[in-house]
């Protein structure tokens, strides 16, 4: 334990850097990496965080892809208010019970009660439907796609997590109206594979995408589907970003018809999708690549990509050499912006090289350049990848060329170990004996399943931890495993009438995926 002194000397690197291990104490570790990173800064009312550049420029750039994806598939971008009053909200009986004990509500102006409660959107089903009753009014009219970049509120929970579980998140939602089920149902999985293109295209993140359950579907939804990530420090699985075909329950509570093209004078309601992504992509990228020297930023959302930092400058070095140096140095980064590089030259002169690089290791930077007096001489840099630690030596004539294709390898790197764990985490069994060992071994577990919601509420009971020394409340994942997603990919092995499920030994029809969750 003797090692862990250090950390009461001010003047200590640990102190500055991270001082909890990752796989000792995961939550401690989460926080610090997330302040002494820069990407987030705790605000005074609870469960309400700023993002800083660090973490709202990778908000930025996923948005500005997606936006881009979605605009090509002929959704257009709008603004609705963010309060809805209740009698609005309550029109659609399911959709509120699955929302109110999150609502946040308005009751007073200044010191004057309201005459009627206004409500925060906890999403915008409500808000805009009734509009779209009056817009769409005949076939023709179809589709309708509409997206807003907004913020919503959900105030019900007790223990907040910065960009996993807040009072108020950043997120897209679109809302869709199509006059056919299947054109509905088409747009549903070509959205959801636009958010599993983010996570593993962007964030160099793993997922898995199927069909909620009808237990943890969108409340007053037809069908919602998913993509499913997984933490590994935790063992936990996580909702990554949902795709909601609603059907045709909200055209009909808000009357949104159009008469029927095949079949004169009759009224069809119109088919509704809803899909949303929201901040806590931040959180699972960060928990997903953070070591425990800080953060470790896939270069295609990191703010810089490259850090430039001169080294080798001692008492003895001539004003010639400095200049050299820090010449280059700038050059380096003048190529580097160039070849549309995202870079940053460090030329502090306050700080010492090895503090730079553990002020830039914890910002999680992919990949640093060094360049001191040797590598001017010789025309070089010293490329230093932030995810490996690994060291290479570059010729300055190629860095326009040869940095750009670093960091795709970077990335792909990434990818690759991140999924790596993920694939080696993910396991199947077949009998109940052998489920709670599974997820106590840090497993999300596929089963062969009877897709009864019964079965599910039990499959949570009995699997709860017991004795874990956590504060939690009846949401929190040591309660027990839920049911995450029933996979697209099914793996064989039902036997029609013949395999039992693994949790009540009714006849199992799907495979599902158990976890415990955030």
């Amino acid at each position: 334990m003797a090692p862990r002194k250090e950390k009461v000397d001010a003047n200590k690197p640990a102190l500055i850097g991270i001082t909890s291990p990752k796989d000792e104490d995961f939550p401690s570790w989460y926080q610090q990496v997330l302040t002494k990173g820069d990407m987030l800064e705790y605000y005074d009312v609870s469960g309400c965080y700023i993002m800083k550049p660090g973490s709202y420029s990778v908000w930025e750039r996923i948005q500005a892809w997606f936006d881009g994806k979605i605009k090509e598939m002929g959704v257009q971008n709008a603004y609705f208010p963010m309060f809805v009053s209740s009698r609005v909200l309550e029109k659609e009986k399911d959709h509120v019970e699955g929302f109110a004990p999150e609502v946040a509500w308005v009751t007073k102006a200044g010191t004057t009660d309201l005459e009627e409660p206004i409500a925060i959107r906890p999403t915008s089903e409500t808000v805009m439907y009734p509009y779209y009753a009056k817009w769409i009014r005949s076939h023709r009219d179809l589709p309708l796609k509409l997206n807003q970049w907004n913020s919503v509120v959900r105030w019900e929970f007790k223990h907040p997590q910065p960009f996993l579980r807040t009072r108020e998140f950043l997120w897209q939602e679109g809302h869709t109206a199509f006059l056919t089920r299947e054109e509905a149902e088409k747009e549903v999985l070509e959205i959801l594979d636009l958010y599993t293109r983010i996570y593993q295209e962007l964030l160099a993140v793993p997922v898995i995408k199927g069909r909620k359950t009808e237990k943890e579907k969108f409340a007053g939804g037809l069908f919602t589907t998913t993509t499913e990530g997984y933490i590994a420090a935790t063992g936990r699985g996580i909702q990554g970003a949902t795709s909601h075909c609603l059907g045709q329950n909200f055209s009909k509570m808000f009357g949104i018809t159009v008469e029927d093209p095949k079949n004169d004078g009759e009224k069809i309601n119109v088919w509704q999708n809803s899909w949303g992504l929201s901040t806590r992509v931040i959180g699972v990228m960060v928990m997903t690549h953070g070591d425990d020297k800080g953060l470790v930023m896939p270069p295609r959302v990191a703010q810089y990509q490259v850090v430039v930092i001169p080294c080798g400058i001692t008492v003895k070095t001539t004003e010639q050499d400095k200049a050299d140096i820090f010449g280059g140095v700038l050059k380096i980064e003048e190529a580097l912006k160039k070849a549309g590089v995202r870079v940053i030259a460090d030329t502090r002169d306050n700080y010492s090289p090895g503090w730079k690089f553990s002020d830039w290791e914890l910002k999680g930077v992919p990949l640093r350049l060094e360049f001191g007096p040797m590598d001017f001489k010789k025309q070089q840099v010293v490329a230093a990848r932030r995810a490996t630690g690994q060291k290479n030596f570059l010729p300055l004539a190629d860095i326009a060329e040869s940095i750009p294709k670093l960091l795709e390898e970077i990335q792909d790197e990434m990818y690759q170990k991140a999924k790596s764990s993920f694939d080696s985490h993910v396991v199947r069994v077949t009998n109940w004996d052998d489920f709670v060992p599974a997820l106590n071994n840090k497993n999300l577990v596929q089963i062969p399943w009877c897709d009864v919601p019964d079965c599910e509420d039990s499959i949570k009971e009995r699997s709860a931890r017991q004795d874990t020394g956590e504060e939690v409340d009846e949401r929190a994942p040591s309660m027990g495993a839920k049911s995450l997603c029933i996979p697209f990919e099914q793996p064989e092995g039902i036997i029609p009438g013949v395999t039992q499920c693994a949790a009540c030994e009714r006849e199992a029809k799907l495979w599902c995926m158990f976890g415990r969750s955030y």
